[in-house]
């Protein structure tokens, strides 16, 4: 059952994804969508292929018929549910991908009726697999269509006014899926790019593809000295790193230089974006608001509240204004070199913002039986703090616990992938920042102790 996580399932290739457990899958979410045709694509990874041909063997099963689209980054697979193909609009996608994950892991992304399938959803999903003895055999039934000709044409379209742009551009795909379609699409505008370990390869022989973590940005930091501006991407391209030579851009400062051009937009952050963020937006006179971490999360709260934009900090940024609401790093690799062609400088605007000292995200290791338990315990302790703990101004709790004090914040969330909590703090002095992260540190502590 650990494979059905809050926002995918996602596993060991063989040990955990195999042949029985995958056909099983299949078999059980064929039974959730109720059109006929669930669109099907993979990322680099060297079972990608095989989990394909296992997951359709139980999706034919269930009664649907398949729409193949072999190799191709994440957003290609949500673009899938947007456009017809061969008069077929699909009803449902899934998207075979270990994302950033080690190569020995993959996983699935899945899409009904445009909405992610997550949280109760998923882990219903695996009591029905855990539950189930045998499934029928029935003969194939995929249609193989070309996604990748058809979004590159899209994006191409949508951005035919940057042909030519003299803007010197560096990007890094991390040997993930990024390259199948950035290349086609940058020779099409006639960018002047230079592209880093583009050729897609599972088993990741140059760096981790992960630019949320400093140290895989190396080599594309490099090549940005003979650059005006780099980009990155992880492994199935549904985030981006954007560096200047001076700022790593994050997902909520991006999201705020992405709605500079919006009118007065609604923008969905988390609970690990800048106060900043929110503050420069209502000063703005758009509306912000912030939910919980989650790709999946942030897709339906975009929905409900009819907004234009979504962020997370760690790179995924999702457009609703001018694009379909889902997250794709591609397309937001266009946005931002639409905002340089129409005259913005990124650095400049980013020096306007105040000043804060904010740390990374920090992770405290704990169990998946004792992480959220901790939190509760914060929770309630926090009812009653110390006397030296800051003043507390007030408490989020919409995922975790965000404290407000007087100069900043500070957060303690529980990750729902891994055993641990993630904490994140901002303040805009750097002697508060640490004051706060030392005193939240030590109430989860004292938590830990009293569970």
């Amino acid at each position: 059952m650990s494979i059905y996580r809050e926002y995918d399932i996602r596993g060991i290739y063989e040990k955990e994804l195999n042949k029985e457990s995958v056909t099983k899958i299949g078999y059980a979410l064929a039974s959730k969508i109720k059109g006929e045709h669930v669109a099907v694509g993979y990322d680099a990874r060297s079972h990608s292929p095989i989990l394909f041909e296992y997951l359709v063997a139980g999706l034919n099963a269930g009664g649907k018929k398949v729409l193949g689209m072999g190799l191709v980054p994440t957003p290609v697979n949500y673009f899938c549910n947007y456009n017809e193909f061969n008069g077929i609009l699909a009803s449902a996608s899934v998207m075979i991908t270990g994302s950033h994950n080690p190569s020995e892991y993959n996983g699935f992304k899945i899409t009904i009726d445009k909405l992610p399938f997550f949280s109760d959803d998923i882990y219903a999903l695996g009591d029905e697999c855990e539950a189930m003895d045998g499934i029928p055999q029935v003969e194939r039934d995929v249609t193989e269509i070309d996604a990748v000709s058809r979004y590159v044409d899209y994006i191409v379209n949508a951005f035919s006014h940057l042909k030519a742009m003299p803007t010197k551009i560096v990007y890094d795909c991390g040997n993930g899926v990024a390259g199948v379609v950035t290349e086609k699409i940058f020779s099409a505008l006639e960018l002047q790019t230079k592209g880093l370990f583009v050729e897609p390869d599972g088993t990741f022989p140059n760096h981790h593809p992960d630019p949320s973590v400093e140290k895989n940005l190396a080599d594309v930091k490099v090549a940005l000295q003979d650059a005006d501006i780099a980009f990155a991407y992880d492994g199935d391209a549904d985030r981006i790193a954007v560096l200047t030579h001076k700022n790593n851009i994050k997902g909520d400062m991006m999201a705020l230089l992405y709605s500079m051009k919006m009118d007065k937009p609604t923008v969905v952050g988390e609970v690990k974006c800048s106060q900043v963020m929110y503050d420069e937006l209502e000063r703005r006179g758009c509306k912000a608001i912030m939910y919980k971490t989650g790709h999946s999360n942030l897709k339906v709260k975009m929905k409900e509240v009819n907004a234009d934009l979504a962020c997370e900090v760690s790179g995924h940024v999702f457009f609703k204004h001018r694009y379909f609401g889902y997250d794709d790093a591609i397309y937001a690799t266009l946005r931002m070199l639409e905002l340089i062609h129409e005259g913005i400088d990124l650095d400049a605007e980013l020096a306007k913002l105040p000043k804060v000292y904010s740390t990374e995200e920090l992770k405290v290791q704990t169990t998946e039986d004792e992480k959220f338990k901790i939190i509760d315990k914060v929770k309630e302790l926090l009812k009653n703090p110390s006397e030296d703990f800051p003043h507390i101004k007030n408490i989020i709790d919409v995922d975790g616990v965000r404290i407000n004090f007087d100069t900043g914040w500070g957060l303690v969330r529980a990750s729902n992938t891994t055993p641990v909590l993630v904490t994140r703090f901002e303040s805009t002095s750097q002697e508060d920042a640490s004051t706060y992260e030392k005193a939240i540190n030590a109430l989860i502590l004292e938590a830990k102790s009293k569970i």
